[in-house]
């Protein structure tokens, strides 16, 4: 569910193993007292801030015992600092929380007392020290740039001007607030995330991600270029549930690219597949990632809204994939070797019904029941299918490596969205945020398109140096507020900066799901990273379409319309498809020449203008009308 939380080396061993376990059982047993509201020994439910800080005495204390103070030391047990680290965060979050009803009563996040502000001083340090264990050095500079920011924010000129905070000011707003450090980040992960976190872990636990593969196997194993469609659509069920990009490569990838490349595409490919694949899980339905929670959040809808959105957008971008995996073995002959053993789908399906029975149930649960809850039912749902299934009770072994793998995605999470959370935090303190997004507008020159242009590279240089989660904090509180103001979609704004900002992962220089599926497939990072950008050449388009198209995000209410847009959008992505590939359906080959009439005429169809749409149709015809002419006439000359 984190955005990399693979890079976590597995440390864990003798007291620091009993530690992180004790600490992540009975956080996860709060969060579910306090997520149903179970009454226990007069403690349970908690006041809401002081469930918060109860979270993060425990899990940011876990964060320093499972991240290393450098990523590229081979050094990996747990330092003294880890453990001086661990116990100040418990300690210090403890007392916050003991103190929770005299920080809202008092006020103590404007004028605190001396004790609870040295505490918050050395909250926002811990905060900003997991943060740079978990999301890198520059994700910390960034960070600590915006959270001393109230310092000197009556230095600066213009809309960046703030009033003037001390230090003890500036922390105890960050700590004790509501906007900072609890702010919509951690709350989202405390009050909603964590039961998906737990569902994706237990799925992954009993064998979801070796059924989905061969459940995409007996599906399309046996169809052009079907390891190609296998990856695509085994990453496609996978990755919507684990929500993480890296794990899906590391998990489906390992079969998916050796089946690929011995069924003949380039090593470059395969792993180009892969990872574009792997990257749009995390956009699609029902799961997609953490950052749908914190949009819903964001923008105070229900999340089941935010999945109706996100439903046209991801297939569309699946679709262009499959097509362009189709076209590409069309053009250069690839077949499903006749050695290969593809399951029978009534096998898979009956040995691995459990598994599409608790997917079901959990997208059903997300649209009668609040999504919080939903998750730990259909986690319920599915460990008492897997009993039935199996007939075995898992063993001990296991469930303690379930807890501790679940423990190690909220520590990341936290200790991640803790130091992201002081950026939004400052932002808000200042009232930067708010005047930052009406001189947005305003340089924008009131023009959409150059508003989304900048903020299209905005995402994109962000998403390199940030997680995608704080990459979209930081612009859906100063971007995506402006993009509201000219007009467009809140949810279509929100949704461009997060599509935009995961495009790092399959583009150069940073590329990190290309470079990982390049070590599986054994081709060239760079090369494959570029062939990433080729292939998922539909996620740097498909936001600028979708936000001035709001029927594709299945809103407006007009059936016709929303039909419309659609059937246009899959036009204009087979048409895209050819062009990019060299192969038209029904035609063949096309030339280079050829190739541009017919990605114009894609281009064409992309704008959401009736007169643009007939334009770029009437220019495909032409360029599949040059093509047959051309065959035509090669073949006349032929005979």
């Amino acid at each position: 569910m984190s955005d990399s939380k693979e890079a976590i080396p597995d440390r864990l061993n003798g007291p620091a193993r009993v530690v992180v376990g004790i600490l992540g059982a009975v956080g996860l047993v709060g969060i579910v007292l306090q997520t149903f509201n179970i009454e226990l020994l007069g403690l349970f439910p908690l006041l809401s801030n002081r469930y918060y800080y109860l979270l993060i005495a425990l899990f940011l204390a876990t964060s320093f015992l499972l991240l290393p103070a450098r990523a590229d030391s081979a050094v990996v047990r747990v330092s003294p600092f880890d453990w001086l680290f661990s116990a100040l965060s418990l300690g210090a979050g403890i007392y916050l929380a003991v103190n929770a009803e005299n920080i809202i009563t008092q006020g103590w996040d404007v004028v605190a007392p001396t004790v609870p502000a040295v505490v918050s001083v050395i909250m926002v340090l811990l905060a900003l020290e997991a943060l740079r264990r978990s999301g890198g050095l520059l994700l910390l500079i960034i960070c600590t740039f915006f959270a001393a920011y109230p310092l000197f924010a009556e230095y600066m000129p213009g809309f960046l001007w703030g009033p003037a905070l001390t230090l003890p000011e500036t922390a105890a707003a960050h700590v004790m607030g509501m906007e900072s450090l609890i702010g919509i980040p951690l709350r989202v992960v405390a009050d909603t995330l964590v039961g998906f976190i737990i569902f994706g872990a237990v799925l992954n636990a009993i064998g979801g991600a070796r059924f989905f593969m061969e459940l995409s196997m007996a599906l399309m194993g046996r169809r052009r270029g079907g390891s190609a469609k296998v990856a695509i659509m085994s990453s496609a069920l996978f990755g919507s549930l684990s929500g993480s990009v890296i794990s899906n490569v590391l998990s489906t990838g390992r079969m998916t690219i050796s089946a690929m490349k011995k069924a003949g595409y380039p090593a470059r490919y395969a792993g180009a597949v892969e990872a574009c694949a792997s990257t749009g899980g995390t956009l699609m339905p029902p799961v997609m990632g953490a950052v749908a929670f914190i949009m819903a959040s964001f923008l105070d809808v229900s999340y089941t809204t935010i999945i109706v959105a996100a439903i046209v957008p991801s297939a569309l971008y699946y679709l262009a994939l499959l097509l362009q995996v189709d076209l590409f073995a069309a053009r250069n002959n690839i077949t499903t070797p006749l050695d290969q053993e593809i399951p029978v789908l009534g096998v898979v399906v009956s040995q691995g019904w459990h598994h599409l029975m608790s997917l079901v149930a959990l997208v059903v649960l997300l649209f009668v029941i609040s999504p919080a809850r939903a998750a730990y039912y259909a986690t319920a749902l599915m460990l008492l299918l897997s009993l039935v299934r199996y007939r075995e009770i898992p063993a001990l072994d296991a469930a303690r490596k379930l807890v501790e793998g679940v423990t190690k995605d909220i520590a990341y999470l936290i200790a991640t969205l803790c130091g992201v959370g002081l950026v939004v935090g400052s932002l808000a303190i200042t009232g930067v945020g708010g005047a930052f997004s009406r001189e947005l507008v305003q340089y924008g020159g009131q023009s959409t398109f150059l508003l989304l242009v900048l903020g299209a590279i905005t995402s994109f240089v962000l998403g390199m140096g940030m997680t995608v989660s704080a990459c979209y904090i930081f612009l859906a509180t100063i971007l995506a507020p402006a993009l509201v103001k000219l007009g467009l979609s809140p949810i279509g704004s929100h949704l461009f900066v997060l599509y935009w900002g995961m495009l790092s992962y399959i583009t150069p220089p940073v590329a990190l799901a290309s470079i990982t599926a390049a070590q599986i497939s054994g081709a060239k990072g760079m090369a494959t990273g570029f062939t990433s950008m080729r292939l998922g050449i539909a996620l740097f388009i498909l936001p600028f379409v979708f936000v001035y198209e709001p029927a594709l995000l299945l809103q407006g209410g007009d059936i016709v319309a929303i039909v419309l847009a659609v059937t246009t959008a899959i036009l204009a992505l087979v048409a895209l498809s050819c062009s990019l590939e060299g192969y038209l359906y029904k035609v063949g080959r096309i030339n280079l020449i050829e190739r541009v009439i017919v990605g114009t005429g894609a281009l064409g169809l992309m704008v959401p203008d009736r007169s643009f749409e007939l334009a770029g149709l009437c220019i495909v015809a032409v360029g599949a009308g040059v093509s047959l002419i051309r065959l035509r006439s090669a073949t006349s000359v032929g005979g």
